[in-house]
């Protein structure tokens, strides 16, 4: 097996006219890790994620996934040169992406959500879509839900039909966009339950998050964004337990805050 990180960043940059959003984001990911990106809105998180798999195209730096450039024909230019969508797609083809806002496709069936990307991408006959697709579902607890259709589901089963949209391509990384800012409180627990269960079976994952219980026990890393810059990173027995910046403390005192008092039992 390659010794190479499954992901890297170096030095990203991303600006949409003069508003340059990430500045130089360093971050490397080994097979087997949780990464979580923490953070207040604005900070960058998601551009930073979707520059992973290229949903937006960096303008400084390079995304290496397992040892290949990622977007661009050649490393260490000022001036980009886009590879050819052929070329990306070949690139990214270990990645899956989890959407906040689900993104399914109303008039197909959850079946056919997750398996579309099969029959699109992967060129898989309609017969070993479905079922790898059941089996995704399966993974996830929503085969009962295969032939019903994403408005009569809650929430909660939607994002696991997108989590099980991203399963069924069979990938080495899985990129998860606030996976649980959408739902109902009541409908994150069914959500992240999946999640851990996936990271208990060694999926690579990064996953941009609010949750910040769920961030400190899952991780094997923990990102502290602000104004498109790593402020501080490190193992989240660091960042949630021996915190070296004033501003990731400030950030943070409202999770301790609340943490104290459900301890302490005081409403």
């Amino acid at each position: 097996m390659s010794s190479l990180p499954i992901l890297e960043l170096r030095a990203v940059g991303k600006s949409y006219g003069a508003n340059r959003v990430l500045k130089g984001i360093d971050l490397t990911v080994q097979r087997g890790e949780i990464v979580s990106l923490i953070g207040p809105s604005g900070s960058g998180k998601t551009t930073a994620l979707r520059c992973m798999n290229f949903l937006e195209a960096y303008d400084e730096g390079e995304v290496w996934i397992k040892g290949q450039l990622l977007g661009y024909r050649s490393a260490g230019r000022t001036e980009r040169d886009r590879d050819s969508e052929k070329s990306i797609a070949e690139v990214r083809r270990p990645v899956a992406m989890v959407f906040q806002q689900f993104n399914l496709w109303p008039h197909m069936t959850v079946l056919g959500n997750v398996a579309a990307p099969l029959v699109l991408s992967k060129k898989a006959g309609k017969a070993d879509a479905h079922k790898q697709a059941l089996a995704a579902l399966t993974r996830v607890g929503l085969a009962e839900k295969a032939n019903a259709y994403p408005a009569s589901l809650s929430g909660g089963q939607q994002q696991r039909v997108g989590i099980a949209r991203a399963l069924a391509i069979e990938p080495e990384v899985m990129l998860l966009d606030e996976p649980t800012s959408a739902l109902d409180p009541e409908l994150v627990e069914e959500v992240l339950s999946v999640i851990r269960s996936l990271a208990q079976d060694g999926m690579t994952m990064v996953m941009v998050t609010h949750e910040m219980n769920f961030a400190a026990k899952i991780s094997d890393h923990v990102v502290f964004m602000e104004a498109g810059k790593i402020v501080e990173a490190g193992p989240p027995e660091q960042l949630f337990g021996n915190t070296r910046t004033p501003r990731l403390q400030q950030f943070l005192k409202p999770w301790f805050d609340r943490s104290l008092t459900s301890v302490s039992g005081v409403a």
